[in-house]
């Protein structure tokens, strides 16, 4: 029989990163796979209470994890941050990349901060996580690596070309490191989600999400728990043979 240090279903006496944690889809990743028996870290740059929330529910559903938060895209700040996880539970064996954010706007109105900072965010600061993780999963010979990617990486999306953009360079980067990574027995993998409720829905009216809704073969919206279940199989033993593949929960969704 193979030594595979992977239960098919449990991620009990594994510690999972994810940034982003403290709300939406992130808080749903958190909580997930704490109920898989994971140690999570909670990240975040600015929501403390949210944050703190999040931990709550974890502990409340009798689940691990702690709270570290740090700005994505400062990579001496996640270095610092990495060394502070590793101090206190010796391993990352699972990274998520879930830290993201908007400013949307047509092309020809773009400033360049816009542009800028949704690519430091949400591709930039990724990659500063990947790097410094990978470390730690390379001298280990195992780990899970998963970017939150969207349909607007893929299809592109009218007036968020700085986002489009970001979403579709963390696939790209998802593949590299595919390619780079599996020799070691790292798996990374995107999950590109749809139309999800909250986040950026928040923002419309009904007649809007009408609208989205009629363009999705299921008719529907998802939930952040649907991205949170995908999330949890490509981190489980259950996708021990898929490493560069972008997993689309979209409701049918293809533009």
């Amino acid at each position: 029989m193979i030594d595979n240090p992977w239960a098919p279903t449990s991620l009990k006496e594994k510690t999972a990163l994810v940034t982003g944690g403290a709300r939406g889809i992130g808080r749903a990743i958190c909580i997930t796979l704490a109920r898989a028996g994971a140690f999570v870290v909670v990240n975040f740059r600015q929501s403390d209470r949210a944050g703190q929330e999040t931990l709550d529910i974890i502990k409340q559903q009798g689940g691990q994890g702690r709270l570290e938060p740090f700005d994505v895209t400062d990579s001496e700040t996640v270095d610092r941050a990495i060394a502070n996880i590793i101090g206190e539970t010796s391993t990352i064996d699972i990274l998520v990349n879930n830290a993201g954010i908007v400013s949307d706007g047509l092309l020809a109105r773009m400033k360049d901060p816009d542009w800028n900072d949704v690519l430091a965010t949400n591709l930039t600061g990724a990659f500063h996580l990947c790097r410094a993780v990978s470390k730690i999963m390379i001298r280990k010979r195992h780990g899970r690596i998963v970017n939150i990617a969207s349909t607007a990486g893929e299809a592109g999306n009218a007036g968020q070309a700085n986002y489009s953009a970001a979403k579709a360079g963390l696939i790209g980067l998802t593949k590299s490191m595919a390619r780079e990574l599996a020799p070691r027995n790292i798996l990374v993998n995107s999950v590109s989600p749809g139309v999800i409720s909250g986040g950026m829905t928040d923002r419309l009216d009904e007649a809007q999400l009408e609208i989205i809704r009629s363009n999705v073969p299921l008719g529907k919206m998802g939930q952040p728990e649907d991205v949170a279940a995908a999330v949890l199989f490509l981190c489980s033993g259950m996708s021990d043979y898929i490493t560069g593949q972008v997993i689309r929960v979209n409701g049918g969704l293809y533009m």
